[in-house]
């Protein structure tokens, strides 16, 4: 007999569904010895081998055949059971190759244990024999566990399963790539990050304590019971669960982890398998994924979608704005004419007034862009447009992934950053967070609309604003891969792209959305917007010059007609705005800025959207509006913008707004979420300089064409 004493003791839980071909794949290790017994307390049978090779000896228990860590029947309590609190090394799961997809259910609920694992994909020959080839490679590098083809019946890849069990025993354990929807993974971090903040002790991972307190396991609710932290999680468990039903329209927790389990394994099947012989009935789901995703025609779908919402955006959203133009317009003249001709009134009418409604004016926009970005999420088409771009974005550096933050930055930055959580690999995630910025948010919106119908001809804007919207993205895939190159140097690293169910829109999810988010913009309007106005009003209208004004006011009614007046009170006001706080800080920077065809307004304008880019548009209407109030041609701060900004200027303008630094609560949620001020200050560089290059190139440009 050999000595076994000194050989290291490999303790593997050998798992999988019903009919995979265990018993078979036990049976064709050779020279081990079964044990047939029960189980603790059950009469549930259990199978242990034993065996030696090389230098170590192997203990395998095989658990009961489960279709899923339920406890539904006594064979799945008892696998749950094992699995959750036996004492192994590694969980091996073997695979039917020729139904990967519905073993991938089993597997999802594997990898959020946390363990070592590793999988045997099992009867590949049979596999092969119906035309199904199965990429392991790719396959392992998605779900971050090794991936081994065998053939138990013909004793195909043993040696090399037995080999990558053994090295992954003597490997370190690495953090799952177990990945759930945006909306369960923002529930999961919540709840890690109190458990973090309470400094709660436990010996299993709070990933894996919050996936379970999220799909209601009892054992965990038992536990976290009779603990104090259970004051502060209760309300956040409850305030998840309402926003996780919102999402999917249903109650039951066992359906929506149900439709979590399918998407994972539907996305990982799609991106690894192939099959060549496609005669079996296509599922409704399938056929239209056939289309939307088609290699060729899906990219052309996507576009022409994106397309039709930003024609939308600027066709619906016109109609509204002239009557909020016309509403705030009589709102500032009654302002006026019943507090007189004061400060006080300027600063209610042309500062808080004016500023709040030049921002409230683009509301439209904005939610009709939410709109058709929450109908495509909703849908499940988002997911299939993460998968389509994967290839395409692998040549700029960015993973398919990246596309959902991306998308989600056209919204509002602050959420697209905190999407970037999704990624696991640091250098992937740093990389796409650098490039949100580059996809225009919600609040650059206004400055688009506000330029493209001042400069283009109605029934062009739409398109025009579409253009603006896919430039911004190209810009952002260009300097992904820039970035890559010299700065963040990783091998690819890919992950399963989710394949959800396609679902009719949900009103109530739809509402609740796009209500949150017109809010939210609001709210700045109201608030933070509100008291920039002001500020800005203040900072234009002081200090007062009374002798220069007194002189102007005695030539003024020395004039003899009435053209003459006009000038001179133009100049008083020109005069009065340049010499102000606010123009001398736009003279003192507008030599940076010169080169691009800015004027000291604009200048103005761009610095004060570091606070906030809706502040952009009410800064122009303040600083163009006091320049310009006595023209009768003019009637809006659109031709305003027509008649004092050259069209050259106005480009790079666009181009500059484009890419440099999101706003102030943007900025702050970006540091936190990239780990530090410093790639703040990195990305501040960064799209500063872009911004001024590729503005000056434009304006240059446009100067030589449009002479």
């Amino acid at each position: 007999m050999r000595d076994i004493k000194n050989k290291k003791t490999i303790k593997i839980a050998l798992v999988g569904q019903p009919n995979v071909g265990k018993s078979m794949l036990i049976n064709s290790i050779s020279n081990s010895r079964l044990k047939v017994g029960n189980f603790s307390g059950v009469t549930v049978e259990k199978t242990q081998i034993e065996f030696e090779y090389k230098d170590y000896n192997f203990e395998i228990t095989d658990l009961p055949g489960s279709y899923s860590l339920t406890e539904y029947t006594l064979e799945e309590r008892v696998t749950k059971n094992y699995l959750e609190e036996g004492v192994y090394d590694i969980i091996l799961n073997v695979l039917d190759s020729t139904n990967l997809e519905r073993n991938l259910y089993l597997t999802n609920e594997l990898l959020a244990l946390d363990k070592k694992m590793v999988l045997a994909l099992n009867m590949t020959d049979e596999a092969e024999n119906e035309g199904i080839i199965i990429d392991e490679k790719q396959l392992s590098k998605i779900i971050g566990k090794p991936c081994v083809k065998t053939s138990a019946k013909n004793k195909l890849g043993i040696d090399e399963l037995i080999d990558t069990l053994i090295l992954k025993y003597e490997s370190p354990k690495f953090q799952t790539k177990l990945i759930f929807s945006d909306v369960i993974e923002e529930e999961i971090d919540n709840i890690k990050s109190l458990l973090f903040e309470k400094r709660f002790r436990s010996d299993i991972h709070y990933r894996e304590i919050a996936i379970k307190l999220l799909k209601e396991d009892k054992k965990t609710f038992l536990k976290f019971h009779d603990e104090p932290i259970w004051i502060e999680l209760q309300p956040l468990l409850s305030e998840a669960f309402e926003h996780i039903y919102l999402h999917y329209g249903t109650k039951n927790i066992e359906d929506i982890f149900e439709d979590e389990k399918f998407a994972f394994a539907k996305g990982a099947v799609t991106e690894t398998v192939k099959e060549k012989n496609e005669s079996v009935e296509k599922t409704l789901t399938e056929k239209i994924d056939s289309i939307l995703i088609h290699k060729f025609f899906g990219l052309p779908i996507f576009i022409f979608l994106m397309w039709g919402l930003f024609q939308l955006t600027f066709e619906i959203g016109s109609i509204p704005m002239d009557l909020i133009d016309a509403f705030f317009a009589s709102l500032i003249d009654s302002t006026k004419e019943i507090l007189g001709d004061s400060q006080l009134s300027s600063i209610i009418a042309d500062g808080a007034i004016a500023g709040v409604g030049a921002v409230i004016l683009f509301l439209p926009n904005i939610v009709i862009l939410f709109l058709g970005i929450a109908l495509l999420e909703t849908t499940g088409y988002m997911s299939r447009v993460a998968f389509l771009l994967d290839g395409f974005f692998h040549k700029f550096g960015l993973h398919g992934k990246s596309f959902i933050p991306l998308v989600t930055g056209f919204g509002c930055s602050v959420p697209a950053y905190m999407a970037a959580r999704t990624l696991k690999n640091e250098r992937d995630r740093l990389l796409t967070l650098f490039i949100i910025g580059f996809m225009s948010c919600g609040a650059r919106l206004p400055i688009y609309v506000l330029f493209t119908g001042a400069f283009f001809a109605g029934n062009n804007a739409g398109n025009i604003l579409f253009l603006i919207y896919i430039a911004g993205a190209i810009l952002g895939l260009i300097a992904a891969k820039v970035l890559k190159i010299v700065v963040f140097k990783s091998e690819d690293e890919p992950f399963v792209m989710e394949m959800p169910k396609y679902r009719m829109p949900s009103f109530k999810l739809i509402w609740h959305t796009v209500s949150n988010q017109a809010l939210m913009y609001l709210k700045k309007a109201g608030t933070y917007i509100l008291a920039a106005s002001i500020l800005i009003w203040f900072a234009s209208n002081y200090p007062k010059y009374p002798e220069y004004e007194e002189q102007i006011n005695q030539k003024i009614e020395l004039a003899t007609s009435e053209e003459e007046r006009y000038e001179l009170q133009n100049t008083l006001t020109q005069y009065n705005l340049e010499n102000s706080y606010l123009g001398k800080i736009g003279k003192f920077t507008e030599p940076l800025f010169a080169p691009l065809g800015f004027d000291w307004r604009m200048t103005i304008a761009l610095e004060t959207g570091l606070a906030a880019k809706e502040i952009v548009v009410s800064t122009l209407g303040i600083l163009y509006g006091l320049g310009e109030e006595l023209d009768e041609n003019s009637k809006g701060l659109i031709e305003k913008i027509r008649n004092n900004i050259p069209i050259a200027s106005a480009l790079a303008f666009i181009v500059f707004v484009m890419i440099y630094l999101p706003c102030l609560a943007a900025s702050m949620v970006f540091a936190r979420e990239a780990g530090g001020w410093k790639y703040l200050f990195y990305l501040f560089v960064f799209t500063t300089t872009t911004a001024w290059i590729l503005s000056f190139i434009t304006y240059r440009i446009a100067s030589f064409f449009l002479a």
